[in-house]
């Protein structure tokens, strides 16, 4: 087993992540990437909810939550972070207190706002990865913008109804942005919600619980990620498939007419 410098954990914090340090791929080194890095969850809903939870039982040192919303009673059919005596407190405190019992040695900043525009740059500023775990597009296009300019990949997943998908964007090392694939915003009702559409409630959790070994392998550098690829889920069948995406040439966010070749 490879050895990990003492001061970067606590003494009684190593046992957590014994089998993590176990894997060949992970081990000591990527349990101390794991360790030092810093992670923007945009989204403590659904998809957030898994992904923050293995995160932090992974060990990630720091997580930072952004979400504006309050925790109510029709979350908790899917939003597994929360609890019922946490109806109504923020979301992103409600996390904080559902993190802490989970592993106290994660150091979580709770953000209780709305990402936009005027503040998308600075919340990713300083951040290793950023996961979209969040429910609306035009949210998505913010933040694939202010990752794009400050070359931070962004592993963003989306869910509705029985399926859900998963990919990993990131330009500056090739892969396409967002906008690559999604240039536009739908007119109001083409895209409904999952408080409209409905969704099935173990569905986040397969999909957020992929997105957190996409983060765990992106960080520790373990494996092959999703650059480039776009990971589809259908729970209804049980069926799984992969699209593979391309960057576009033209796109007005990552393409050439920001002084980029494509």
């Amino acid at each position: 087993m490879t050895k990990i410098p003492a001061p970067l954990f606590a003494e009684d914090e190593l046992p957590r992540y014994a089998r993590h340090i176990a894997l060949r791929e992970i081990g000591g080194p990527g349990q101390a990437r794991l360790k030092r890095a810093r992670v923007l969850v945009v989204g403590a809903g659904g998809l957030g909810s898994p992904v923050l939870m293995y995160l932090a039982a992974a060990g990630v040192g720091r997580l930072t939550i952004v979400d504006d919303d309050l925790v109510s009673r029709s979350n908790l059919q899917r939003q597994v972070v929360h609890a019922e005596d946490r109806v109504g407190l923020a979301k992103v405190d409600s996390a904080r207190i559902g993190l802490a019992g989970l592993n106290p040695y994660v150091a979580v900043e709770p953000v209780p706002q709305r990402l936009d525009a005027g503040s998308a740059a600075r919340l990713v500023t300083g951040h290793d990865l950023v996961i979209d775990a969040c429910d609306n597009l035009e949210t998505r296009h913010v933040l694939n913008a202010a990752c794009t300019a400050q070359g931070v990949p962004l592993l963003s997943g989306a869910i509705s109804q029985w399926e859900g998908q998963v990919t990993l964007y990131d330009p500056a090392r090739g892969a396409p942005c967002f906008a690559c694939l999604f240039p536009v915003i739908p007119a109001p009702g083409l895209a409904p919600d999952c408080a409209e559409a409905g969704v099935m409630g173990a569905l986040p959790g397969i999909l957020g619980a992929i997105m957190a070994a996409e983060a765990i392998k992106e960080i520790a550098g373990a494996g092959r990620g999703l650059r480039g690829r776009l990971h589809i889920h259908d729970a209804l069948w049980g069926e799984s498939r992969e699209i593979a995406v391309r960057r576009d040439a033209h796109c007005p966010v990552c393409g050439p007419v920001h002084g980029e070749t494509g």
